[in-house]
């Protein structure tokens, strides 16, 4: 009998393995789903349960370190490979990140999880996913990419702001570990936004590439930094409410401003484009309502921050999700028309969760209910078309 040789003895690599954005998008997008039906059902009295900390902090935190994190490491580990040419973590590596996640998502549902436990394991994703990050880009020295890792290591710090709280009684702190996270990940959106919109813009519409002007990127990317630092170090809370809000109105101004030459009227026709613009369109809208907030009673802090949460990050993720997701796996860049009934849906989730809210406040809780679920049909449409894209082998036969 022949023996077998060493090449037959091998197995071969799970396919949602082969690469991060595989597995974390998948579970990522079912994951908001699951959170939010059960933010609801609670909400509603329709179910109760008590889950770490409690049904509040579970659903600001999940919805920030569960979700959103899942999918931002999910793209930065896939993008890596681009950027380094060097291949990222796949099979047993990436088995093992995704086991972190699932198994803080599966222990935050429970109470009685010891805290120290559930910090140990929740807060390592990150690090671990930033480590797997850093290494490529520092192989290579390619410092302009570098900047991803400590956005990374601030966020997770931000994540055990939020335990902390948890654990020493102290609400206050874990409210300034979300707070911080979500003017982070604005941030990232911003960096990226501005770095892959008028790009693909461009491509699809055959037209000039605005080049970025430096004083605007200092204005846009500048005052956003500054007002993150802000709030990570704790200034926020020290200085008057009124330069706090004319600060964030002169920041949402200067992203206006940079939103405005991108073209946005020529991706009319182009799904993966237009969602990409109507995502950083939400957040001068998110920072110029915060910057309200602090100026006036006519919107409370909690429907602001939910014009950045809901309005773009929800629609950014669902637009990179599509894009990346049918680029990585060797697909043309042609959506389905469920998808793009999904970024509809999506946006439909943020118009009513915000402005909706905002309008008619006596009947805020029925927004809210209508948000979560067409954020649900959104990210449900999502993962009902790309589960079979994300499980199979690249359609151009390449690796990955």
């Amino acid at each position: 009998m022949k023996q077998a040789t060493s090449d037959e003895k091998v197995k071969p690599m799970p396919v949602l393995l082969r690469l991060a954005f595989r597995p974390l998008f998948l579970l990522g997008g079912a994951f908001s789903c699951v959170a939010l039906v059960l933010w609801g059902l609670a909400l509603s009295g329709q179910y109760s349960f008590a889950p770490y900390g409690n049904i509040l902090f579970w659903h600001s935190h999940e919805m920030i370190f569960g979700f959103v994190s899942a999918i931002v490491v999910g793209f930065l580990l896939t993008a890596v490979q681009n950027w380094t040419s060097i291949p990222s973590i796949k099979g047993k590596k990436l088995a093992v990140l995704v086991g972190v996640w699932l198994l803080a998502r599966v222990l935050m549902l429970m109470s009685f999880t010891p805290q120290w436990l559930m910090l140990a394991i929740d807060v390592l994703f990150l690090p671990l996913a930033g480590y797997w990050l850093a290494k490529p880009i520092i192989a290579v020295g390619q410092t302009r990419n570098l900047f991803f890792v400590p956005i990374i290591v601030l966020l997770s710090a931000a994540n055990l702001f939020m335990h902390l709280g948890v654990i020493l009684k102290i609400p206050a702190l874990y409210s300034h570990g979300f707070m911080s996270a979500i003017w982070l990940i604005t941030l990232l959106m911003s960096l990226l936004g501005g770095r892959v919109i008028p790009f693909f813009t461009a491509n699809a519409t055959k037209t000039p590439k605005p080049e970025p002007l430096l004083w605007l990127e200092i204005m846009s990317l500048g005052s956003t930094l500054f007002i993150c630092v802000l709030f990570f170090v704790g200034a926020i809370y020290y200085i008057p409410a009124t330069f706090i809000g004319i600060l964030m109105v002169f920041c949402a101004v200067a992203h206006v401003i940079r939103a405005w030459r991108w073209h946005f009227s020529l991706t009319l026709n182009t799904p993966l484009l237009w969602s990409l613009h109507v995502a950083y369109w939400c957040i001068p809208v998110g920072v110029f309502l915060i910057g309200l907030s602090y100026l006036s009673n006519l919107v409370t802090v909690s429907t602001a921050f939910h014009a950045l949460t809901v309005g773009a990050m929800g629609n950014m993720i669902l637009s990179m999700m599509a894009r990346v997701s049918l680029g990585h796996t060797g697909r043309q860049l042609i959506v389905r028309h469920s998808i793009i009934i999904a970024f509809a849906l999506i946006l439909i989730a943020a118009i009513v969760r915000v402005f909706g809210a905002l309008l008619i406040n006596d009947f805020s809780h029925y927004f809210i209910f209508a948000s979560v679920i067409a954020w649900c049909l959104a990210y449900g449409v999502f993962v009902l078309v790309y589960f079979p894209i994300l499980t199979k082998p690249r359609a151009d036969g390449r690796p990955g």
